[in-house]
């Protein structure tokens, strides 16, 4: 969890009196962290990976236990060699990757590849790109997470073995060119096991029967035939269909028996990645890389007219629905300064997650803060943005397009909100 924290913290003004160097994935992250920490820092992109395996061999030892050989990518010659210089002029270097596996990796070689006896090594790690946050981040550093970079190699060497057989069958039976690795394959196989089902499906006839009836009191009503003489109806033909018709026409329609059930309606889950690509799919028709591309800018910030460059949602790797209590705590906030105690649950829903444990160290995906005004919004670079920025503000499934938040609020509310831009995380 990502708590705020005190603008004066004495750690942190110790720390900027030294040089140190923060190295984070990309030039937008780089000027958005940049703004939150002052002079006592200089911060460079990466710009992703600087290291991986070779193009043109196999680049793991099936011999040694699957050992990998990481090679620098021959594009990243000139932003290491800056690295290197950065480093030289600094005392400690902050490794500020995304917080995921890949992100892990790209610290490990950056690491291995500036590593000197007099240089302090930190790893920082924050799902939001906000002064609180990232302030919070660098008053408690922590190490590199061996496990997550091993899960990492794990996932690259799978994908070079596979790829590796596979793609040449590609360029011979397909097309020159494209590639296939451990998700691809697997995709394949299932479409192939779905297809082979499809073909094998017997073809059966059946007919079903639907009655328009109507009381003394409006409206009119569908009834459907199910069962006949107390036994599961079967009408296989058009022949059975005509005489059941007929026998129903002559009989009697009686109310047997009504039925009255309450149903509690809960907000949707926090969006977790895959929902947020599938919505993006649904309702924008984006790609899921389109729309993940846009969700990484938006993550390490947008220029926005007042603010500068800000960081407008938390990161969007995620397995987890997990809300965290700081986020929690301003949305209940706003909702019983603005609307009142009446409409505000006692206990907020907390939603579990399906996988025992979370992939990542992410909170769900959302924004920074509970409120961003909607003029806002108009100022993004981009249309794209703004259409996934609204998706992430609404669900878009009711009348009143309330967020994908884990707030339980009450049908009063939300019929009485007279906006959708005010209710939302």
């Amino acid at each position: 969890m990502i708590s705020a924290l005190g603008t004066g913290d004495s750690k942190l003004e110790a720390r900027k009196m030294a040089k140190s160097l923060v190295i984070v994935e990309s030039p937008a992250k780089a000027k958005t962290i940049n703004k939150y920490l002052g002079s006592g820092y200089t911060v460079k992109a990466s710009m992703g990976h600087v290291m991986d395996l070779p193009k043109k061999d196999l680049g793991v030892n099936i011999e040694k236990d699957f050992k990998p050989h990481y090679v620098v990518i021959p594009s990243k010659k000139d932003v290491i060699h800056e690295l290197k210089t950065a480093a030289g002029k600094a005392d400690a270097i902050y490794l500020a990757a995304d917080p995921d596996r890949e992100g892990e990796a790209i610290c490990a070689h950056l690491r291995e590849l500036l590593n000197s006896r007099k240089l302090k090594f930190y790893r920082v790690v924050f799902n939001e790109i906000t002064r609180d946050a990232v302030r919070e981040a660098f008053e408690h550093p922590g190490s590199i997470d061996a496990h997550l970079v091993e899960a990492q190699q794990a996932r690259r060497i799978l994908d070079r073995l596979v790829g590796y057989q596979v793609s040449p069958l590609l360029w011979e039976k397909v097309k020159r060119g494209i590639s296939a690795g451990r998700v691809q394959t697997v995709a394949l196989r299932l479409i192939v096991e779905r297809e082979r089902e499809i073909q094998a499906f017997k073809k059966q006839e059946y007919w079903t029967i639907t009655a328009l009836v109507e009381g003394r009191n409006p409206p009119a009503f569908e009834a459907r035939l199910l069962k006949y003489q107390g036994k599961e109806l079967e009408v296989p033909d058009q022949a059975s269909a005509d005489r059941h018709v007929a026998a129903a026409r002559a009989a009697g329609f009686v109310v047997e028996s009504v039925t009255t059930k309450e149903k509690r309606k809960y907000p949707v889950p926090p969006f977790i990645t895959s929902k947020l690509q599938q919505e993006g799919v649904r309702k924008l028709h984006f790609s899921a890389k389109k729309t993940m591309m846009l969700a990484q800018r938006l993550y390490e910030g947008v220029e926005l007219a007042d603010e500068g460059s800000v960081g407008l949602i938390t990161y969007m790797r995620t397995d987890s629905t997990r809300v965290a209590e700081t986020a929690l705590g301003a949305a209940r906030d706003y909702v019983r300064n603005n609307f009142g105690e009446a409409y505000l649950p006692a206990e907020p829903i907390r939603y579990k997650s399906k996988l025992l444990t979370c992939a990542y160290r992410a909170d769900f995906v959302c924004f920074e803060s509970v409120i961003i005004e909607t003029k806002a919004i108009a100022t993004l670079t981009s249309a794209d943005q703004a259409q996934l920025i609204n998706e992430l503000k609404a669900t878009g499934a009711e009348s009143l397009q309330h967020k994908r938040l884990v707030l339980n609020l009450s049908e009063n509310l939300r019929q009485s909100a007279k906006s959708a831009e005010e209710i939302y995380l």
